[in-house]
């Protein structure tokens, strides 16, 4: 999926934020203490503060999705613990196991900053919405949910794009309220298919 210029990462920090998943997924399967990467060998870019997604796939159903969507911490270490928490501790799967990883895609999304758009009506929201671009955030008293740009590939009507993640935030199809929140953001998508580095015994 494309980004803006200004969230898009220079190959070699793609390719190295990928293996920083894998590294902290295999590490995790290993029952090791390893730490996330050190910052001081990290090139710039990964050294700032951004919010990631990361995405595990199984002969393309998804297998674990967890991330943030507010920045907090460095990004390579945002994408280390995202990809432990969509391994390990994602509610809807149990823990990843070693025979899983090898045969699991993994894709790293990295976020631009949000960018509010009008909800004051459903409408309004319908004609701020992208398709295929935009990954979109809906909040509402408290609550919020999110679906990230891929989802546009199986669901590419606006309408059913909103029907959808209103369902995830647990509303009603017709609901909308004039205090609904929406923000909108673009993701810079780098994916790993099953690593040759992977053996069967979890080794790298």
């Amino acid at each position: 999926m494309e980004a803006t210029h200004s969230t898009r990462l220079d190959l070699a920090s793609r390719d190295l934020l990928l293996h920083v998943a894998a590294a902290a997924i295999e590490s995790g399967l290993a029952s090791g203490g390893t730490l996330p990467p050190d910052a001081r060998d990290l090139p710039a870019e990964l050294r700032r503060e951004k919010a990631s997604f990361v995405t595990l796939t199984i002969d393309g159903l998804l297998r674990g999705c967890c991330g943030a969507l507010d920045p907090h911490q460095l990004l390579a270490t945002d994408v280390w613990h995202n990809a432990q928490a969509s391994a390990f501790r994602d509610p809807r799967f149990d823990p990843l196991q070693i025979e899983e990883w090898c045969d699991a895609d993994l894709e790293v999304a990295v976020l631009s900053p949000l960018e509010r758009v009008p909800s004051q009506s459903e409408p309004a929201l319908l004609g701020e919405l992208r398709p295929g671009v935009d990954g979109l955030v809906i909040a509402w008293r408290g609550g919020r949910a999110t679906f990230l740009p891929k989802v546009w590939q199986t669901v590419p009507d606006p309408r059913d794009f909103l029907r959808h993640l209103k369902a995830k935030a647990g509303w009603r199809d017709d609901f909308w309220a004039p205090d609904v929140e929406a923000w909108r953001y673009e993701t810079d998508t780098m994916a790993m298919q099953r690593p040759a580095t992977r053996t069967r015994t979890g080794r790298s």
